[in-house]
């Protein structure tokens, strides 16, 4: 009894009273409805100021279909050049917030099992991106300008039919224990009664990992490197999940597999970009 006296008296009433940060550790100071600093969507709760700031998501300037971003992120989410001339195999894209910083070590961290917490905070960051873009969609009416080669369509992902992350060859899924774009859906399917089915698109190549290469070399690594089951897919607009995006060659070549085998639309939804 003692020791826990002394131990009482050497921690501060304001030390054991406040919270701690999901991600660092630090004290996070209370808000008015137990966050810090807390707009309408950010942060989520338990992130101090510090890794909230770091961790904040890109609200503008980038291009809703594939997530190229300009200089400026005060800009209104626009379509670029590229999506308006030759459309993507998907509809649309969402994502928190570019690949980078404490987002980027996080993202590595969970998925290599050096930091398996982070997993409940990245879940929150993936499920915000969703319901963000989801608004932006219904406050813009949800269409981006008809031209000669891209057909009206809505430029923020919509209520899918059922939720497909993006797979790992099983050899790959059995060294790491888990897929990173499931656990990251998962809330998100939860929350709205989607389904996710994990075995509607398979890996059907042991591909190289993509980060070891380069743009180009990254498409004709992933080239044929998916499968759609068509009992599964077709008629369906499908919310295709996965960690990150960078070039864009692994979303587009499952995009196009799901396409193939019947579904009638496909959003992508990241964590970064």
């Amino acid at each position: 009894m003692a020791f826990v006296r002394r131990l009482l008296a050497a921690v501060s009433w304001r030390d054991l009273l406040s919270r701690r940060c999901r991600v660092c550790g630090d004290p996070v100071p209370p808000g008015p409805d137990g966050r810090a600093s807390a707009t309408a969507d950010w942060p989520p709760r338990g992130l101090c100021p510090a890794c909230a700031k770091s961790l904040s998501p890109r609200r503008g300037g980038f291009c809703p279909r594939c997530g190229a971003m300009e200089a400026d992120p005060a800009d209104d989410p626009d379509l670029c050049a590229a999506c308006l001339l030759e459309p993507r195999p998907f509809s649309a894209l969402a994502f928190h917030a570019p690949y980078g910083g404490l987002l980027r070590d996080m993202i590595l961290a969970f998925k290599f099992g050096e930091r398996p917490q982070y997993g409940a905070v990245l879940r929150d960051l993936f499920l915000l991106a969703f319901e963000r873009a989801a608004a932006r969609g219904v406050r813009e009416g949800g269409t981006a300008p008809a031209t000669p080669h891209a057909p009206v369509a809505p430029i923020a992902p919509i209520a899918p039919d059922v939720v497909i992350p993006v797979p790992l060859y099983p050899r790959r899924l059995a060294w790491r224990g888990f897929n990173q774009s499931l656990e990251l859906a998962r809330p998100l399917a939860r929350k709205y009664g989607w389904p996710v089915d994990a075995q509607a698109l398979s890996r059907i190549r042991d591909t190289r990992p993509q980060s070891t290469l380069s743009g180009r070399l990254r498409r004709e690594n992933i080239r044929g490197a998916f499968a759609a089951d068509p009992a599964r897919v077709r008629g369906k607009t499908a919310l295709l999940t996965d960690d990150v995006m960078t070039t864009g060659a692994t979303v587009e070549a499952a995009a196009r597999a799901l396409l193939a085998a019947g579904a009638s639309r496909v959003d992508v939804l990241v964590l970064a970009r």
